[in-house]
């Protein structure tokens, strides 16, 4: 487990002003320091993805075609240049990244972005 954090905060002062303004840019609750979330993993057309705070996000797709009699599986690595500055655990879960229109950085996820977790890894307890 890591201990809380944010990118781009200098400090544990700076960390917490900016995960609650983060959290009022995406229109949710910021969680008490007990149940913040450092990663979560979910499936998105087809693909299996994670994102980890101050980390790109990152998936796997599986795929599987039969070639003769055969059953052939193929796996592709994903990634996308959207850095995720925080996740906030709700129904469904929000989570804030890099991308427009926090910077000019294009993205094809929406920024925030909302997703039903399979997966959830909390940072440490303070």
């Amino acid at each position: 487990m890591v201990a809380f954090f944010l990118p781009r905060a200098s400090d544990d002062e700076q960390a917490e002003r900016l995960y609650e303004a983060l959290a009022e840019f995406a229109g949710c609750e910021p969680a008490p320091p007990g149940a913040r979330v450092a990663a979560i993993s979910f499936t998105q057309d087809g693909a299996r993805w994670t994102a980890t705070v101050g980390e790109e996000l990152t998936g796997v797709r599986t795929t599987q075609q039969l070639r003769r009699g055969e059953l052939l599986e193929r796996t592709e690595a994903l990634s996308s240049a959207s850095r995720v500055l925080a996740v906030y655990p709700g129904t469904p879960f929000v989570v804030v990244t890099d991308a427009q229109p926090i910077t000019g950085t294009p993205s094809e996820w929406a920024n925030p972005f909302l997703v039903q977790p399979d997966e959830v890894t909390l940072f440490d307890r303070r």
